[in-house]
């Protein structure tokens, strides 16, 4: 069968947001070593608010959300974007970024039993296996936080596996929402609420603002306006012409290639556990 165009254009669109969000998870190390966690996780909000409002102002669609449309906005700004941008930048400051995005992205390992209990989807026996099998894997990546000794660090990755498991319950509120406008339309909405909601918290957290140094802003150049605004338009564009269960399934490449930058970047080694996790999310989320 011919792809069309507009199709392959989307494809390639496709893989360059899975080049993006792999290499931000080590964009975001190198941030969160310069920038308080929080700051940063703050930062990146205002940055993509104003391009996305920028861009959407300029497509003509820039308009108050609805009320119905307000509880989603609410619920992925908070959820998606504040809780899990923070959860991640903070367990960033004491983990690998490759090992990190692994749990960070076991995001299908929630999703499945989420929409089984929430939207009454069937499971079938496939998805079953590899919820089990994942969080299996998920013990095992974490399981040096365990430990009893000065380097056990069970803190980052609850945080991890909580900013996974938001994540999930807005993907789920999403599928059972009615879109009153577009969810490009509501995007700036959605990062602006996250923006308000993180900023009392740095300030409670870490205090002032200091003056990033090179490092910080470069890693925020990157991460702002490419990682969450790009991207999201990018997400956006592209389910347009490919199918949300295709892209859901493609998107899942994202750890692995984190993994693999950070290898090269931060020399962090590749083991089984994190591969065990990444290929259950593929199975829990077929």
């Amino acid at each position: 069968m011919r792809i069309s165009d507009p199709e392959r254009r989307a494809r390639w669109l496709l893989a360059v947001l899975i080049l993006i969000w792999g290499a931000s998870w080590p964009a975001i190390k190198i941030g969160v070593t310069a920038v308080a966690p929080i700051w940063f996780a703050c930062l990146r909000y205002v940055v993509g608010t104003a391009c996305l409002a920028l861009i959407v102002a300029l497509r003509g669609e820039l308009t108050l959300p609805s009320r119905s449309d307000w509880k989603l906005i609410a619920v992925s700004g908070v959820l998606q974007m504040a809780m899990y941008s923070a959860l991640t930048a903070v367990a960033l400051t004491r983990l690998p970024p490759g090992r990190s995005s692994v749990l960070a992205f076991s995001t299908p390992l929630w999703v499945v039993p989420l929409s089984v209990w929430w939207l009454r989807e069937p499971m079938p026996w496939q998805g079953r296996i590899g919820v089990g099998t994942g969080l299996m894997g998920v013990l095992l990546i974490a399981s040096p936080g365990l430990q009893p000794t000065p380097h056990g660090q069970l803190a980052p990755y609850v945080f991890l596996i909580c900013a996974a498991a938001g994540w999930a319950v807005s993907i789920v509120y999403v599928l059972g929402h009615r879109f009153q406008a577009s969810p490009f339309a509501l995007a700036p909405w959605q990062m602006l609420v996250a923006t308000l909601l993180l900023l009392p918290c740095a300030i409670a957290t870490d205090g002032v603002l200091p003056s990033p140094n090179l490092r910080g802003v470069v890693s925020l150049a990157y991460v702002g306006p490419i990682a969450t605004a790009f991207a999201y338009w990018a997400v956006v564009e592209v389910g347009r012409h490919i199918r949300a269960t295709t892209i859901s399934m493609t998107l899942l490449a994202v750890p692995c290639v984190g993994l693999l930058i950070s290898a090269l970047t931060f020399h962090e080694t590749v083991n089984a556990r994190s591969v065990w996790v990444s290929l259950s999310s593929v199975r829990a989320w077929r």
